[in-house]
């Protein structure tokens, strides 16, 4: 079988071949911000751009290009997009018997504070489907349920995203976690500790940070206890599990503390004054936008008030899932379920053909392409079970369930096809080594390389969509630079991982995500605006972080056996 090399400077120029691998990304963050395109034409027209940087620019073969395109489509649709057809289908169901209203109605009984909302729902609530299923599930279900309580449509997309960062690093029980170990060797109970040393200060500052953007800096002190004691708990559980127990529970069990901390609190403690309004602080373009096109749903005005019954049958479908996609991420099941129902495909000729090279890796190894169908232990299996049984239980009949799966697939039309050509253009530019020549461009800062290293899990995130692959594309470059650079291989391996959650807010999918979730549709250029430089800044300020720790308080950077 004849092999193809991956080159990472076709120009023999660093700069030259830097600026040609950024162009697929420039483009696409250009026509999506720009809101002049709609979102799946942009990534349909970045995935062509980078076919042609691809074949013609870094001489990757035509059919390889064409199969990893292929390849990237289908992982598009599976997981990511099967995930998030299932969750809307949930959402969708609940709406329409009224049960989502309810839920509503229970929220605001725990306070109608907006701003504590917010920290009940987008962080602790959006950290425990983050640690239970990833890969965008979080933000899916935050998103509907912050726009079913009323919140503006870009306060619903943009704060979801901002609230999911600080557990991502954990998330679908460590898989990004384990995808970093896979490829460094070091033992992920060490990683693991190591980045419950970085994360914990953001998931302090996450929820500050949060409520500020939402209410102002006025607004944020006025619940400054409140938001302490959300993150202070949440970050002290990181710490802790991570530290002395496991990485594969970090999340759920943080998360479980802060949604517990943060009741208890409420039972003692009020703010003096109740914000009440749903949209942002100052401008907010997406007031008065009607969220009713498919997606989320207005909540009927003038509803009766539930009884504890109706409160407690409304939160039965989110506790099902809650609990299916609990089982549904744990290794016993996936180990039960993957040799039955399971079909790997090795892509014929990808699998085992494009060889990744120094300086990228230690030595030259084949890039494996098996897309392994594992259909039934998929988050979004769980999911659709979970919404089959919830749909018995408000007993909607067959035929309405399987007519109001087809009504979502129509919806998500255009969104379905957006993720699988983000997901095509990143499985693209890594088998043609595009995205190692951006890595290969941060490996070079020298003494600043902690700080970019750190903005390199940004870039694999914002490229990717995904914490997990991002410390697969770049995890063994982050041990390589750091041993010829004299520093510890284990904490910039774990900097990828941390500073990635900061692009999480950015990448594409995780944006149409957003905008599918709460029916903001056709708007994603204006939530991209709206996060991009808050992205940017807790990126930076992760790699202030790791800079002090490599240099300044190496002692943090030291991590045993837990």
């Amino acid at each position: 079988m004849t092999t193809w090399n991956q080159v990472y400077d076709p120009f023999g120029n660093a700069w030259l071949s830097t600026l040609a691998a950024s162009l697929p990304v420039i483009a696409l963050l250009g026509m999506i911000a720009s809101g002049k395109v709609q979102a799946h034409i942009a990534a349909v027209l970045s995935l062509v751009l980078a076919f042609c940087v691809a074949v013609f620019l870094f001489g990757m073969p035509g059919d390889l290009a064409l199969r990893a395109s292929g390849y990237g489509i289908a992982l598009g649709l599976f997981p990511i997009g099967w995930i998030i057809l299932n969750v809307i289908f949930l959402y969708r169901l609940t709406v329409e018997k009224g049960w989502f209203a309810t839920l509503q109605q229970s929220v605001a009984g725990i306070t109608t504070d907006r701003r504590l909302q917010l920290l009940l729902v987008a962080f602790a609530f959006g950290a425990f489907f983050e640690g239970a299923g990833g890969f965008g599930t979080p933000v899916a279900v935050t998103g509907a349920i912050l726009i079913g309580l009323g919140f503006s449509p870009l306060a619903a997309s943009g704060l979801s995203l901002i609230a999911n960062t600080a557990p991502v690093a954990y998330g679908a029980l460590g898989a990004p976690i384990q995808g970093l170990a896979s490829v460094t060797g070091y033992d992920p109970y060490i990683l693991g500790a190591m980045i419950g040393r970085q994360l914990p200060f953001f998931s302090v500052l996450v929820p500050f940070w949060l409520i500020w953007v939402f209410a102002g800096f006025r607004g944020m002190l006025q619940i400054w206890p409140a938001i302490l004691v959300c993150g202070g708990s949440f970050a002290l559980a990181q710490f802790g599990i991570s530290n002395y127990v496991n990485p594969w529970i970090v999340d759920i069990g943080a998360a479980l503390v802060s949604m517990g901390a943060l009741v208890l609190f409420l039972k003692y403690w009020r703010p003096a004054t109740i914000w009440t309004s749903p949209a942002l602080r100052g401008n907010d373009p997406s007031l008065g936008y009607v969220t009713a096109k498919g997606g989320a749903m207005p909540t009927p005005a003038g509803a009766r008030t539930a009884s504890s019954r109706e409160i407690l049958m409304a939160w039965v479908p989110w506790i099902i899932l809650s609990v299916i996609v609990a089982i549904w991420g744990t290794g016993w099941f996936k180990a039960i379920v993957n040799p039955i129902f399971t079909w790997r495909y090795e892509v014929p000729g990808l699998h085992n053909v494009i060889m990744k090279v120094p300086p990228v890796v230690a030595t030259a190894h084949p890039e494996a392409a098996v897309f392994a169908f594992t259909y039934m232990s998929y988050t979004g299996t769980g999911v659709l079970l979970a919404a089959l049984l919830s749909g018995l239980i408000m007993r909607f009949s067959p035929w309405r369930l399987v007519t109001a799966y087809l009504e979502t697939i129509w919806v998500l039309r255009y969104s379905l096809i957006t993720i699988a050509a983000m997901l095509a253009l990143g499985v693209l530019t890594r088998y043609a080594g595009v995205d190692a020549t951006l890595g290969l461009a941060f490996a070079g800062t020298g003494i600043l390389y902690p700080f970019f290293g750190t903005l390199l899990g940004w870039l694999g995130v914002a490229l990717t969509g995904s914490d997990t692959a991002s410390n697969v594309l770049f995890g063994g470059l982050q041990k390589i630079t750091s041993e010829q650079l004299g520093l510890s291989g284990i904490l910039m391996a774990s900097a990828n991982s941390s500073g990635g959650v900061m692009g999480k807010m950015i990448d594409a999918q995780s944006i149409v995500v957003a905008s599918t979730a709460t029916g903001y549709f056709g708007q994603e250029s204006k939530i991209l605006r709206f996060v991009f430089w808050h992205s940017i800044v807790l990126a930076c300020l992760v790699g202030v972080l790791v800079m002090l720790q490599a240099y300044v308080y190496p002692f943090t950077a030291m991590v045993i056996h837990p």
